[in-house]
């Protein structure tokens, strides 16, 4: 099967023979998008990688209280968003040392990753993406970065699709400032 079609696979994971076939078809579809959502967010390869696959655990675990309200990607979106928080807090909390500026932690993860393949411009967005906080680098990632509506965005986070528009409009302002100061 070339096409992935979400009614088809909602069928698969209706019945129990066909439950890991339909399982593994949200993998392959869904994979490298959650992954480069997930690395914009926590920045570190293998990080990534972990979280990816603590969400879709953490999906398989949970597939039976899927009731398609809304879509698979929106689910797991919201998954592995809500993965990510969970990361970023307890790696906050173990470097308490660095509290006064979080971020430098951040940057000098992004800038020994092996896996960071960037440009200059590239390290520098970066670097302006961890200045912001958490839920506006998101919003900005979703927007940016995977093109997503805000109605899909609101249906992921929980959070009005006004009050998204105006964190995609601070993230933009605050990134555009941070390059004019590095410049």
């Amino acid at each position: 099967m070339n096409s992935y079609s979400e009614r088809e696979v909602l069928a698969l994971l209706q019945e129990e023979s066909t439950q890991k076939k339909g399982f593994e078809m949200i993998v392959t579809e869904y994979s490298e998008q959650l992954y480069w959502q997930i690395r914009r967010m926590v920045l570190s390869h293998d990080d990534a990688n972990d979280i990816l696959q603590n969400t879709f655990i953490k999906a398989w675990t949970n597939i039976d209280y899927f009731r398609a309200e809304a879509k698979l990607s929106t689910w797991l979106y919201r998954i592995a968003f809500n993965e990510c928080l969970t990361f970023l807090n307890k790696q906050r909390a173990a470097n308490t040392v660095d509290i006064d500026d979080p971020e430098v932690m951040l940057d000098q993860k992004l800038e020994s990753d092996p896996y960071f393949s960037g440009d200059h411009i590239e390290l520098l967005l970066q670097k302006a993406l961890l200045s912001l906080p958490e839920k506006q680098r998101l919003v900005f990632n979703l927007k940016y970065y995977q093109e997503m509506k805000y109605e899909e965005m609101s249906d992921i986070l929980g959070t009005s699709v006004g009050a998204l528009k105006a964190s995609y409009h601070h993230a933009v302002k605050k990134i555009e400032k941070f390059l004019e100061e590095t410049d």
